[in-house]
């Protein structure tokens, strides 16, 4: 059954950008004081998606809806959905857990809202508007009902912090375009003209700049939550003790892969990815939004 409605996205803002040291995902990255979650919106706005949904922590709730709820009135609807650590059954709460229980988590808040297909980005990364569009026209091609998904990919050297490691879901793709695997690295950098990983902890050697990453811009159907909520269920029975694991998205596609529940198309856009990991990030951030704007790809300011 094909969904006459326009995609959904689904925007992840409620981590706390531990390595940032604050709200990344509300810190002003242009003189006139957007977000880089503005630059996605609007992109997306431009790409023909119908619905925004952002999945925050409550003690954000109030600067979220100060700062968005006029600011886009009359341009998309808007919906509001809460990522809390007691977000999980009784008997696997923590009372010593301090942060969240992951990406996957996140969306999976968003699953009363989102009945039509849908997109997830994280909130303190740049796609660029080609992303957007690619994305919007898969997903408009894709019946509600299917386990077909989407990836938006980009090449491990154009996503790396030179002030700092990250993590990135390193992906192997068939020669028709599918996903094959999505393992998640961390501690990712670049020494000379190494790249270096580690797998849980474990130092991961052979990367180079051409692989193929993830960077969490995720296109799905509704099918996905039927997915992922066992699998969380599973996650939970194993991890519920543990003060850092997480459940991540590349974890739940990895695993729908390997058990032939669903295909997920590689996508390909031009666009440059760009985002904020440290502090010292935002600098090189601000420079390319700047220069954006002269190249006139986006209006001096966004909402006027």
């Amino acid at each position: 059954m094909v969904n006459p409605n326009p995609p959904t996205l689904v925007i992840l803002a409620a981590g706390l950008g531990s390595r940032y040291g604050g709200l990344k995902q509300l810190d002003s990255i242009s003189s006139q004081g957007e977000t880089i979650m503005d630059f996605s919106i609007f992109d997306a706005i431009r790409a023909g998606f119908g619905k925004i949904v952002f999945v925050i922590r409550q003690s954000f709730e109030q600067r979220f809806r100060a700062l968005y709820t006029q600011k886009l009135k009359n341009r998309i609807p808007l919906e509001f959905v809460f990522q809390e650590i007691e977000n999980v059954p009784t008997s696997y709460r923590n009372p010593n857990r301090q942060k969240p229980w992951g990406t996957a988590h996140a969306l999976l808040m968003a699953k009363e809202v989102v009945q039509e297909n849908f997109a997830v980005i994280n909130a303190d990364d740049f796609y660029g508007r080609e992303a957007f569009v690619e994305m919007a026209a898969y997903l408009s091609q894709i019946p509600v009902d299917a386990a077909i998904f989407g990836m938006m990919a980009y090449r491990l050297e154009n996503t790396l912090s030179v002030h700092g490691s990250v993590s990135r879901g390193i992906c192997q793709v068939s020669r028709d375009g599918y996903l094959q695997e999505i393992k998640e690295l961390t501690n990712i950098k670049k020494i000379g003209k190494q790249f270096v990983a580690e797998s849980i902890h474990r130092p991961i050697k052979g990367l180079t700049g051409e692989a193929i990453v993830s960077m969490n811009f995720w296109g799905f159907t509704p099918k996905y939550f039927e997915f992922a909520e066992p699998f969380f269920e599973q996650f939970l029975a194993e991890n519920a003790g543990q003060l850092q694991a997480e459940f991540f998205i590349p974890s739940v596609v990895d695993k729908l892969i390997q058990k032939q529940n669903a295909l997920v198309k590689v996508l390909h856009s031009n666009a440059r990815w760009f985002g904020v990991t440290y502090q010292a990030d935002s600098v090189l951030v601000r420079e390319k939004i700047k220069q954006l704007k002269l190249n006139k790809i986006y209006p001096d300011d966004l909402w006027a």
